[in-house]
C-alpha cells in the first residue's frame, strides 16, 4: 500500500489546511553537499503525488536556486501546493553570512524577487527567518501585512522567535504559525513557546526532527555540508551523541520501523497543531519519511522513548554559540 499524506492539519485558527508532514527543500540546494536537480524535481513531484501540499523554502537557500527549482516543479501544479517562504538572511557571493535585514523596504524587495524566481503570483505563507534585532517586529510584520492586502501574500508566519515577539507580532496582524526546531533531542519550545502558540491559536511548523540527520546516523559530507560546523556533529559531542543514536535504533528495530520514522512519528504524536517539516533530497528518503504516518505509539511507548533518549542527554547546542545568542527563541 502506498503511504499518502492526504490527512490534513490546520495551521492555527485561520491558516490553511496542510498535510501532516511538510517537505523541506533546503537540502536540494547544496546545504548538505552535492545535489541533483533531476532527482530533486522528481522528489517534489513524488511528494505532491503522495498528498504532501506544504513546501518550505528560503530565498537564501542556494542563493535563489531553491526557489527557482521549486518554481520549475510547480509550473503545472501551483494550486495544489501551499508555499512557505523565509526571507531576510544576507549572504555574499561566496556564501558567507552577512547578517539579517527585515526593514520594510527590504521585506518588499525580497518578496518581489521570490515571486519572480518561483514564477508565482502570490506566496501562501511569508515569514522572516529570524528576528532582525535592529528592526521592531511590528515594522516587519506591518510590511508583510501590506503585501497581504495587495494580494502578494496570503498568510504571515514567524520563525525562531520567543513568546514576547510572538505576542507583539499577533497584535499587528494575524499570524498562522511559528517555524522552530523541535525534536526528541531539541525540546526547548515545550516550556514557554508552545503554550503561547496554543493560547493564541497558532500552529507550529517544526524542523529538525532528525536533528539534521544526527538521529538517523547521517554524517556530514566531505565538502559543502554545513553540519561539519555544528556542535552536535563535532569532536567528543558526536561520539557521545552516537550513543543516543544506537538507543534510538534499538527501539525502532523493536517496533519494526526505522530510526527516521520513529523520530518523525514522535514529533507527529506531540499534538495536531504541529506539522513537521522534513527534508528529503531523494524519492527514497521521502518514502521513508512518509512511512512515519503509519506509525502510532501507545502512551507507554512514548514514555519509554523519552526515557531512553532524554532531551538533556544530547551533547552540544543546535547551532554554534554565536547563532544561539542571536536567536530570539532562545532568550
Amino acid at each position: 500500500m502506498t503511504t499518502t499524506a492526504t490527512e490534513r492539519r490546520k495551521l492555527g485558527l485561520i491558516g490553511p489546511e496542510v498535510s501532516p508532514i511538510a517537505l523541506g527543500c533546503m537540502g536540494m540546494s547544496g546545504m548538505y553537499g552535492a545535489t541533483d536537480d533531476a532527482e530533486s524535481l522528481a522528489t517534489i513531484h513524488a511528494a505532491i503525488d503522495a498528498g504532501v501540499n506544504l513546501l518550505d523554502t528560503g530565498d537564501f537557500y542556494g542563493m535563489g536556486h531553491n526557489e527557482m527549482l521549486i518554481g520549475k516543479a510547480l509550473r503545472l501544479v501551483r494550486e495544489k501546493v501551499v508555499l512557505s517562504v523565509k526571507f531576510g538572511a544576507q549572504r555574499g557571493p561566496n556564501g558567507v553570512w552577512l547578517g539579517f535585514d527585515a526593514r520594510p523596504n527590504a521585506v518588499k524587495t525580497a518578496l518581489a524577487y521570490s515571486l519572480k524566481r518561483l514564477g508565482v503570483e502570490y506566496i501562501d505563507i511569508y515569514r522572516p527567518s529570524r528576528l532582525d534585532p535592529s528592526v521592531p517586529i511590528e515594522e516587519t510584520v506591518g510590511a508583510i501585512a501590506e503585501m497581504v492586502k495587495a494580494g502578494y501574500v496570503r498568510f504571515i508566519g514567524l520563525s525562531e522567535v520567543g513568546p514576547e515577539t510572538i505576542r507583539r507580532a499577533v497584535a499587528v496582524h494575524p499570524i498562522v504559525d511559528l517555524q522552530i526546531e523541535f525534536a526528541l533531542v531539541s525540546r526547548g519550545p515545550e516550556a514557554k513557546i508552545f503554550p503561547v502558540l496554543k493560547e493564541l491559536g497558532l500552529g507550529a511548523t517544526t524542523y529538525g526532527a532528525l536533528s539534521r540527520g544526527l538521529l538517523s546516523g547521517s554524517q556530514p559530507a566531505a565538502a559543502g555540508d554545513f553540519r561539519a560546523f555544528l556542535p552536535r556533529f563535532t569532536g567528543d559531542n558526536l561520539a557521545r551523541n552516537q550513543q543516543l543514536v544506537v538507543r534510538l535504533k534499538e527501539i525502532a528495530d523493536g517496533k519494526g520501523i526505522t530510526s527516521v520514522q520513529l523520530a518523525i512519528a514522535w514529533v507527529l504524536a506531540q499534538g495536531s497543531f504541529i506539522v513537521p517539516v522534513v527534508g528529503a533530497r531523494t524519492r527514497a528518503q521521502l518514502a521513508e519519511s512518509l512511512g512515519a504516518l503509519d506509525v502510532h505509539f501507545t502512551a507507554e511507548e512514548l514514555t519509554a522513548i523519552e526515557a531512553a533518549v532524554p532531551a538533556d542527554a544530547i551533547a552540544g547546542s543546535r547551532y554554534d554559540e554565536r547563532q544561539m545568542r542571536a536567536l530570539d527563541s532562545e532568550k
